[in-house]
């Protein structure tokens, strides 16, 4: 198995603050590199003050839509995260769930993941 690759959410969006659409997608880029490689990945919330929701969906819920639970699971990691944010984390990951089973269960065929709105 690759090295265990460590992501700072400061380092990539350079602020304390992860809120913008746009950050949550450089996070979104970096994470699906390493799961499609099978790189153990641990990403950071050391020092990081504020987070919302639309960040958080488009850094780790659109993840739900191109690798499987057990993937996600077994190769990320989440260190340094508030409390308040790890719940909000968790919601985000189940909303992102059911939408990806709903998606795939029925048909919506066409129907895009706006990660921005899905919360």
């Amino acid at each position: 198995m690759p090295t265990r690759r460590d992501l700072s959410l400061l380092e990539i969006v350079g602020l304390p603050v992860c809120f913008t659409a746009d950050d949550g997608q450089k996070v979104y880029n970096q994470l699906a590199v390493a799961l499609a490689n099978e790189q153990p990945v641990t990403l950071s919330f050391h020092n990081v003050t504020t987070i919302t929701a639309t960040f958080l969906n488009v850094a780790v819920g659109q993840l739900c839509g191109s690798f499987s639970e057990d993937q996600i699971r077994g190769l990320l990691h989440v260190t340094d995260i508030q409390t308040n944010d790890l719940a909000l984390l968790k919601r985000v990951v189940e909303t992102a769930k059911r939408y990806f089973s709903d998606l795939n269960r029925d048909d919506s065929e066409g129907e895009v993941y706006d990660p921005v709105h899905a919360y």
